[in-house]
């Protein structure tokens, strides 16, 4: 799970009472479906067997109650009643069908050259206002049929499109919105999905200045070449690499390269400002091995370098992009710029990723185990509505201490290990602590030769022996270290260290190695560890700025000779930027409190005096035990406490467990559960009850406990559980027992809190017809961890108009693979045939069943994406909602907005005055609420940051929102506002939170799976050490497979229905 602990608890909202002007906006039409009355019966065209994971098909098809409530039977079924359509005033659009995977339109080629580096990609243009219309016509005229966009629609029997139709389908749309004059954007290329447009900027808000970890980049005007680099023999290393082309220029500088400085990739391409005086040229490289062989003196190596023109890099477009008057960005320049402004410090620091480390750049400190942090800095050239800026941001990160081998195994085990031998354990965390490590050799003077680690030997050293010569003449590895150097090993009891290939392995001895600086640790870190590490980063904003205005100026780019060779020159002031602060919503609360509602106070508000909105109930209980040290008559009087609040809470709780409470021994966690669950069940059987919760009281360190408990209860019994740490039931302080009633309500089905703005049907875009709000997210296994899948997650609204209570579902799938492959599939039963499902079409149902109604817009939130992942995750996830809504039935297509939430970024906001009382929180950070859309935003395209939550500790990571599918025409203020809103309905705390709830409670369902795989997980341990930048984990990989790599994967235990339709992962 390369993703960073969620410390900072939820931040900030704002009231909507402006946003009526964004409601009633026609989006882009549907034609009508189906229009001829359709006979009421269910499964009607094979729509949507449920299928798979035991999805009960209803009475009266998606999801039964037939329109509950004073709710007509017309809105029963997907399809062909009037109602379905009306309400969506403005053009009608023939949507051409569902874009399918693998693409079509077959032999269309790869893009022009001139065009940008993405993969043919299926056009998926926005359903643009059409040039030829006026006004959005009013819903006053549902009925009239408009002539649709993209030829006749679609036929009413065709429960999908051919290929071809789609294909042509959505080529004449997009021809027809390419010629549209409302944009002038020339498009680099018609073949690449277009992202929306900035639909206009915010307004809403009280304004204010903040500053941004931005530095103003000057656009050089040279004449950039790139040029083609081989060396052979051809080395996996970059710094062998460099190595050699900073020899090549410090040779031929002044005689062959024109004078030129180039600037290299470290791999296959080399820039220069301006052209070098040969197209192709051949050089003789000779490098002196600092790594070496068995023996051999350091042997010199030959390389051959040929250097080849290969393109003028293309500093026009770039300027075009940057003005907003081209669409797409031309990575290649940008790559350029970025790897000129690199090359200094990479010979100066150690880079890892986008940053850079150095014990020169800040004190290093001790994280325990054998590893230290290192300061440093993330630097990366970004393209923005200002220009270019150059992002700079303070980053620290886990080193390997470099210490003598003997040592830094002492420190790893925590204890004297010449005391007693090595037990299995103990050398299978050596092994894996030092796998690829590099060390040099002390048994040798000055020779310090550097080998790289490649296992443990399994006997102890004593007992090793290796041929000498052909003969086969064996030689143990004590007597040849006495005889050739005069060393006498010491602990000869311990296991050598095998450096070299595996083949013929080298015989190390741990008491004559000691590891190189400079090697950065990227395996799991430990509770401690993080913690460590957390402290060293965690600065109050007003030191992080001068820190980072130090670095800016420590760098001293004016001075940098290949930023001044390239025309390349960055400010040193912060940039200002306007930003708004979004008013905080009123939340609604329970009329029988003292408080019926609530305006939350910078970011946070409390329980007193209110009561939940919609209090659960809990008639039958029942409370383990697994603390030793805590008594029963503890767990009883905490229970009590417990329960007593959450009827002051507003919940309706019966004081009284249906058995007494039970202690239960931890390794036998899964016979205590089971067997009390029969026994509770026995007694409540008979009277046709069911046990609404179980509260479980566990050690404070309680290993793999909580993962077991959990898996046992929500995938095999169907119980929602509490648990509680035995310190908290010790302590029973009222803040927690109130923080604890919150996460009981929603796990039996309660809501804590909801808008008032949602009650009173005022959310643009959400109040006006049935919304669903989904919440998606990935997390990967730990580096190092290779063998482990993936899990995804997804969450979906099951109440509306109120959207805060939200179903969640989970799944398994390839390791390290980012599109989420379950959000549609179909497969073969023998006697139905072909069945669809997935994890969208089983939520889309159970908001049917929840609500009554069909969802007419979806909003998808989702979460973890990196920017090169854009394409590739928008054309698959999109195409499997499209493909998920059309499996329910034919034509049953609602609009989507489709928002990427991302928290793995170095932009950070700094008020502009620190010390002005009103522009900062007690934390010294941005009021919550603050959101950006300007000048730092993307030059075209519709994003936003939003610092929703209030500071606790630390400098605040502002939330990054990009929309990437918005045929909901959201107005920049709607959905600024809406997203702001929600971070005020997360149900775990009475704060706002920093990124918005479905993509966190997302987040959280995907973490709680993996403790159905992998017991041992804990929470904290959701980190690596990848570049602490501020609180948690800098950008770790989040690399992308081709979907379909999909070996088998073990699939999770399935969680049990009960559990599904509540917040369980809470």
């Amino acid at each position: 799970m390369g993703r960073k602990r969620r410390t900072d608890l939820p931040g900030s909202g704002e009231s909507s009472e402006s946003q009526e002007a964004g409601a009633g906006r026609g989006g882009p039409q549907r034609p009508p479906a189906q229009q001829q009355p359709q006979p009421q019966q269910p499964q009607q065209q094979g729509g949507y067997q449920g299928g798979g994971r035991g999805w009960a098909t209803q009475r009266g098809g998606y999801g039964g109650r037939g329109g509950g409530g004073g709710r007509s039977v017309q809105q029963q079924y997907y399809g062909g009643t009037p109602e379905y359509q009306q309400g969506r005033g403005g053009q009608q659009y023939q949507r051409g069908g569902a874009p399918r995977r693998g693409g079509y339109g077959g032999g269309r080629g790869a893009p022009s050259a001139g065009g940008p580096s993405r993969p043919p990609a299926p056009e998926l243009h926005q359903a643009t206002q059409s040039p030829y219309q006026a006004a959005t016509t009013q819903p006053s005229s549902y009925g009239r049929q408009v002539e649709t966009l993209g030829g006749a629609s679609s036929s009413s029997q065709a429960p999908e499109p051919t290929e071809l139709e789609v294909s042509e389908q959505i080529q004449q749309l997009s021809i027809q919105s390419e010629v549209a004059p409302s944009q002038e954007m020339q498009p680099a290329s018609s073949k690449s999905v277009r992202f929306p447009l900035r639909p206009g900027k915010g307004s809403y808000g009280t304004r204010c200045i903040v500053k941004a970890n931005h530095f103003f980049a000057e656009l050089p005007d040279k004449d950039l070449h790139q040029y083609d680099v081989s060396i052979t023999p051809e080395v996996t290393s970059r710094g062998v690499n460099r190595a050699v082309m900073e020899q090549l220029v410090k040779l031929y500088r002044e005689s062959h390269l024109g004078k030129r400085l180039p600037a290299y990739d470290g791999r296959k391409s080399l820039y220069t400002a301006g052209p070098l005086p040969f197209a192709s040229k051949e050089f003789k490289i000779t490098l002196i091995d600092e790594e070496d062989g068995p023996g051999s003196a350091r042997r010199e190596r030959e390389f051959k370098v040929v250097i080849k023109f290969a393109a003028r890099a293309d500093l026009h477009h770039l300027g075009m992009f940057l003005q907003g008057r081209q669409a797409d960005a031309p990575q290649e320049a940008l790559q350029v710029l970025d790897i000129v402004l690199r090359e200094l410090p990479t010979t100066r620091y150690c880079p890892v990723g986008r940053s850079f480390y150095s014990p020169d750049l800040g004190r290093r400190q001790p994280l325990g185990e054998g590893l230290e942090s290192w300061r440093g800095f993330y630097q990366s050239i970004r393209p923005t509505q200002m220009g270019l800026s150059l992002n700079i941001d303070m980053s620290s990160t886990a080193f390997i201490e470099p210490l003598p081998v003997i040592d830094f195994v002492t420190q790893l085990l925590n204890r004297d290990v010449s005391a007693r031998p090595l037990s299995d354990a103990d050398r299978v965390k050596i092994k894996k602590a030092l796998r690829g490590v590099k060390v040099e050799v002390t048994h040798r003077g000055n020779m310090r030769r550097k080998y790289r680690i490649s296992g443990l030997t399994s006997q102890a050293t004593r007992e090793l022996t290796f041929p000498v010569d052909e003969r086969g003449t064996m030689k143990s590895v004590v007597e040849y270290f006495q005889e050739t150097y005069g060393f006498v090993i010491q602990h000869t009891q311990w296991p050598c260290l095998q450096v070299g290939n595996t083949q013929r392995p080298n015989y190390l001895p741990m008491e004559v190695c000691k590891i190189v600086e400079g090697q950065r640790y990227s395996k799991r870190l430990n509770e401690r560890q993080i913690t460590a590490l957390l402290k060293v980063t965690c600065q109050r904003p007003q030191e992080r700025e001068y820190d980072i205005l130090q670095t800016v100026h420590h760098n001293a780019y004016a001075e940098d000779p290949y930023a001044k060779e390239f025309g390349i020159k960055i400010s040193e002031k912060l940039a200002q930027v306007e930003a708004r602060v979004l008013p905080a919503p009123w939340l609604k609360y329970h009329d029988s409190g003292r408080e019926k509602d609530c305006l939350p106070q910078v970011g946070q508000w409390n329980m007193m005096n209110k009561r939940m909105v919609n209090g659960g109930t809990v008639n039958s209980w029942i409370c383990i035990n697994f603390a030793r040290n805590v008594q029963d008559s503890v767990a009883r009087s905490f229970c009590q406490e417990l329960a007593q609040m959450c009827i002051t809470s507003g919940m309706a709780f019966n004081p009284d467990p249906v058995l007494p409470v039970l202690s239960g021994r931890p390794d036998q966690v899964e016979r205590v559960l089971k067997a009390r669950f029969h026994d509770v069940m026995t007694k409540l059987q008979p009277h046709k009850k069911e046990l609404d919760l179980l509260i479980v009281i566990l050690p404070d360190n309680n290993g793999s406990l909580y993962g077991d408990l959990k898996r046992i209860c929500e995938t095999d019994l169907g119980i929602v559980s509490q648990c509680c740490l035995q310190k908290h039931v010790y302590r029973m302080s009222k803040q927690y027992l109130a923080n604890v009633s919150l996460k009981i309500n929603v796990k039996v089905g309660g809501r804590n809190t909801v808008l008032v703005d949602a009650l009173s049907r005022r959310i643009p875009l959400v109040s006006d017809r049935p919304t669903i709000i989904f919440g998606a997210d990935v997390t990967h296994p730990h580096p190092g961890e290779d063998s482990s899948p993936s899990i995804a997650a997804v969450v979906a609204s099951q109440d509306w108009p109120e959207v805060t209570k939200y179903a969640g579902l989970v799944c398994a799938q390839a390791h390290r693979q980012e599109l989420i492959q379950d959000l549609y599939k179909t497969w073969q039963d023998p006697v139905r045939g072909t069945m669809h499902g997935g994890m969208i079409k089983e939520l889309l149902i159970s908001f049917r069943r929840a609500t009554g109604q069909k969802p007419q817009r979806i909003i998808f939130y989702r979460d973890g994406v990196s920017e090169g992942q854009f394409y590739q995750v928008l054309l698959y996830e999109l195409d499997a909602i499209r493909k998920a809504c059309a499996s329910l039935e034919p034509n049953y297509q609602p609009t989507v907005t489709f928002v990427v939430v991302q928290k793995r970024h170095h932009t950070r906001l700094f008020a502009n005055n620190h010390h002005d009382r009103h522009a900062v929180d007690r934390s010294g950070n941005i009021l919550p609420g603050t959101v950006v859309d300007s000048k730092i935003c993307h030059p075209t395209e519709f994003d936003f940051y939003l610092c929703s939550h209030a500071g606790i500790q630390g400098t605040s990571r502002p939330a990054h929102y990009h929309v990437l599918w918005d045929e909901n025409k959201f107005t920049a203020d709607a959905l600024q506002s809406l997203t702001n809103n929600l971070c005020y309905t997360y149900a775990r705390c009475t704060r706002s939170v920093s990124i918005v709830p479905p993509a966190y409670y997302a987040h959280l369902a995907a973490f709680r799976a993996r403790f159905y795989m992998e017991p041992e997980t804990s929470d904290s341990g959701s980190m690596t050490s990848s570049a602490v930048a501020g609180r948690g984990a800098g950008a770790g990989a989040r690399s992308t497979r081709v979907p379909g790599a999909n070996a088998a994967v073990r699939p999770l235990p399935q969680l049990r229905e009960n559990v599904k339709r509540v917040m369980f992962y809470c």
